[in-house]
C-alpha cells in the first residue's frame, strides 16, 4: 500500500488554540471511509490522531487492509499536509 492507494479529503475543521477538531473521509481501492481527527500542533510537535468506526474497521479488513497501519499512514500524511481541504470562499479584488 503506497501513499498513491490513499487519497485524503477534509470536509470541515474547527481550529482552536490548542486543538483543532476536523471531519473528512479517505479513499482508498474505490471505497470512502469517514473519519474524526483531533489535530495538535503546539507541544511535541504536529500530530494527528484518527478515529474511524468500528464497521470501517470491519470493511478495512474485510478488503485485506490492516486498519491500523492504514490509521498510521492517513495520520503521517496529514500531519505532512498531503491531503484535499474544502475551497476557501473566493475573495473579490477591487
Amino acid at each position: 500500500m503506497s501513499r498513491e492507494d490513499v487519497t485524503i479529503y477534509v470536509t470541515d475543521a474547527t481550529p482552536s488554540e490548542i486543538a483543532s477538531m476536523v471531519n473528512g473521509y479517505f479513499t482508498i481501492q474505490g471505497e470512502k471511509i469517514k473519519f474524526k481527527a483531533v489535530a495538535f500542533g503546539r507541544i511535541g510537535g504536529h500530530n494527528v490522531n484518527v478515529k474511524i468506526s468500528k464497521s470501517n474497521t470491519e470493511k478495512l479488513r474485510k478488503m485485506g487492509i490492516d486498519p491500523d497501519q492504514l490509521i498510521i499512514k492517513v495520520q503521517r500524511m496529514m500531519v505532512e499536509g498531503d491531503m484535499i481541504m474544502p475551497d476557501s470562499k473566493p475573495t473579490t479584488t477591487e
